[in-house]
């Protein structure tokens, strides 16, 4: 299982950062500190961090071409992300995300808009073999403002059209290159289907051949919540586990482990409380948050979190371990922009 590779599964949008020193007011004229593009959508970011952290990676999800495809592809390959699963939809727009990153308290909001990726892709080396490319659709595009000094981000996303990878999609993916599949929940329906049939496979399969299957639930969309007894791991947001009424990560996992399925781990992140886990035993297993000096950008500190968690269980370390090098891992990006200084020391 060495050389197999995870592979995750889910969206893939452009980012258009603008870091600021405030919050912009409504109605106003004003300038950004700097601004720039970034490959993003949870799946893509969690692959980059894995590419960083050196495991061998694949995306899969859906693309449409343009210059912005272009970007993110190219950012793939930088990452040395296999892409080779990349759906594409030639008459569809591309996704994106416009992110005001705000200096003054860490704040990132994004609003998320139409639009680079492929280019990314192909410039951070993801393998985006798994693209599928759709005929009909547009890009999402977000957009991010960034807030140096308080490490704040705002995200405005534009969905768009673009169909999400179906199961016939996945149907005719090689399932022997994997060791673990990850999917961000998105078209639930369809991906139960996916995970279905990777179940079967692993039915056929020698213990030390199976694939691991995790899944995050984000949004508090109730068709997600059919991901609950799917996934070997299961991320559940902050925001889940508030909607379901509970205020701590350890609630969460005690009124929420009846969801999952039998000998499943269930992990929460809380953000500066740090992150709980809970396996088949029972018992609650915490890790608390490593803040960075300063908090720059939190945007896809999530991601981190996940993608590190992945490869440490994936690498064989315990549920302590794992849960704390996410909190490590992702603690250092919220320093820094970006990704590319994630790594903590000694690693």
């Amino acid at each position: 299982m060495g050389d197999k590779k995870i592979l995750c599964i889910g969206l893939v949008c452009l980012d258009i950062i603008n870091v600021v020193d405030r919050y912009p007011e409504e109605d106003t004229d004003s300038r950004c500190l700097s601004q720039r593009w970034q490959r993003g959508g949870n799946a893509s970011n969690s692959c980059t961090v894995l590419s960083i952290l050196g495991a061998p990676c694949a995306f899969m999800g859906s693309l449409a071409p343009g210059p912005v495809a272009d970007f993110v592809l190219a950012d793939f390959l930088k990452y040395k992300i296999d892409v080779s699963l990349l759906a594409e939809w030639a008459e569809c727009s591309f996704p994106a995300s416009m992110v005001i990153s705000n200096v003054m308290t860490g704040s990132r909001t994004i609003l998320h808009m139409n639009s680079f990726i492929a280019g990314d892709f192909s410039h951070r080396g993801v393998d985006f073999s798994g693209v599928v490319w759709q005929s009909e659709g547009e890009t999402p595009c977000a957009c991010c403002v960034v807030c140096p000094s308080s490490g704040s981000r705002t995200v405005v996303l534009f969905d768009t059209n673009l169909p999400d990878v179906s199961a016939e999609d996945f149907s005719r993916v090689d399932l022997s290159q994997y060791k673990w599949i990850h999917w961000e929940g998105r078209n639930a329906e369809e991906q139960v289907k996916m995970i279905q049939r990777v179940v079967q496979y692993n039915g056929e399969q020698p213990e030390e051949r199976r694939i691991t299957i995790s899944v995050e639930i984000e949004k508090t969309r109730e068709p997600l919540y059919q991901l609950f007894p799917h996934g070997d791991v299961v991320f559940v947001s902050k925001d889940v586990a508030r909607h379901f009424g509970f205020q701590t990560a350890a609630d969460a996992l005690r009124g929420l482990y009846c969801k999952v399925k039998k000998g499943a781990v269930l992990i929460c992140a809380w953000a500066e409380k740090g992150a709980d886990a809970m396996g088949p035993d029972g018992k609650i297993v915490h890790a608390d948050a490593f803040p960075p000096e300063a908090l720059v950008d939190t945007l896809g500190a999530g991601d981190t979190f996940n993608a590190s968690v992945i490869f440490s269980l994936s690498n064989g370390k315990s549920l302590q371990e794992a849960l704390t090098f996410g909190c490590q891992v992702a603690g250092r990006k919220c320093g820094v922009h970006g990704y590319d200084d994630i790594l903590p020391p000694k690693h």
